[in-house]
């Protein structure tokens, strides 16, 4: 009886009762309200929390199966770069610390590269990792997005780049601060080739990256509340000892001072690139081609598409009678009116001049 009673009863209490214990990174806590979701419910939903819609990071991988039609595209090879050039060590070495990223993330360093069909139209398209080094700027990352500017221009297909990183990758020291120009001369291949160049900002956008390819596109999309700046808010605010308005350098703020065009929702997003991609391709080509036969006779041309001169108006003519929607409906109060400002301009000037008459008579006297 011990023996039942001490052995075979708890054996098949335990087996009863003993609940499996879900693996270490199966619950993710929401950055933005903190309840607690997990991991399938979050990839089934674009790593967007349903609570409060707080929009997770996401690995490039998960973000070029996002954007691709049926989640199929064919990787871009980059070529080698010279590893550690420098001889950086500070707390480890530098190359140790990239061996630990590579074994981490499975990934040769923080830019990804892919080209496939996006609702049936060829792009390229790059995606900067945050998991590796902070999706810092190194020698490989910028010699990454050259490699995709350039390879969009041989296959002329716009090229899209969804934006992640802290900054420039302080192990190569100038090497990392060279690929700002480096960068900024392939984003003018792009515009010579006319073709489109879109960013995506993601959380984060910081530092050198910012202040060079990331804000060069000819369309800015953020995502909800993506951290966008050079540098961060708390450097700010102990630098000028002032405290900075709520939601300061988010998306939203950026939009409403005009820094990004627009905040789209990660569920959107596919779409809307498909959209502005389409609008701009169909735009170049034929606009130009029938600009260029009136470009003598007809006044009112502008500067557009990608730096070169059209006519807005056969632009706007040409996208509308093509299949394309606007990448961001809006209704008519809001749109710019340039006569209906010069009107009000011109009637608060007019009342102005008449109340500035009425006070001062001839005589120097108030009336």
């Amino acid at each position: 009886m011990n023996w039942i009673n001490n052995v075979v009863r708890p054996k098949i209490s335990s087996f009863l009762t003993t609940r499996r214990e879900p693996p270490d990174n199966f619950w993710h806590k929401c950055g933005g309200c903190g309840q607690m979701s997990d991991k399938k419910a979050l990839e089934d939903n674009a790593f967007v929390f349903p609570c409060c819609g707080h929009h997770e990071r996401m690995a490039s991988d998960a973000r070029l199966r996002l954007l691709f039609d049926e989640g199929a595209f064919t990787p871009i090879a980059v070529k080698d770069v010279p590893v550690d050039p420098l001889k950086f060590r500070d707390g480890q070495r530098y190359t140790d610390r990239l061996k630990a990223a590579k074994t981490k993330t499975s990934l040769a360093d923080a830019v990804v590269l892919g080209e496939g069909l996006l609702e049936g139209a060829p792009v390229v398209v790059a995606v900067q990792d945050f998991r590796f080094l902070g999706g810092s700027l190194g020698m490989a990352a910028g010699e990454a997005i050259i490699t995709g500017m350039l390879h969009a221009v041989d296959k002329n297909a716009p090229f899209i780049l969804f934006a992640a990183s802290g900054g420039a990758r302080m192990q190569e020291g100038i090497l990392s601060l060279m690929q700002m120009p480096r960068t900024t001369i392939a984003v003018q291949r792009l515009r010579e080739a006319r073709l489109p160049y879109i960013v995506v900002l993601t959380d984060p956008t910081t530092g050198g990256v910012t202040a060079s390819y990331a804000m060069l596109g000819d369309v800015h999309i953020a995502e909800p509340g993506a951290l966008i700046c050079f540098a961060g808010p708390r450097v700010i605010e102990q630098t000028i000892r002032v405290e900075l308005p709520d939601g300061f350098q988010r998306a939203e703020y950026l939009l409403a001072h005009g820094m990004v065009d627009m905040v789209i929702h990660r569920h959107k997003m596919r779409e809307t690139v498909s959209r502005v991609c389409r609008l701009l391709m169909a735009g170049t080509g034929a606009a130009l081609a029938e600009t260029d036969k009136k470009r003598k006779k007809s006044p009112g041309y502008i500067k557009s598409m990608n730096g070169h001169t059209v006519s807005g108006k056969v632009v706007e003519r040409l996208a509308r009678g093509s299949d394309v929607l606007e990448p961001e409906p809006v209704d008519d109060a809001e749109r710019f009116d340039a006569a209906a400002v010069e009107s009000r301009e011109k009637a608060k000037r007019d009342a102005e001049a008449k109340a500035k008459s009425r006070t001062l008579p001839r005589n120097g006297a108030p009336s």
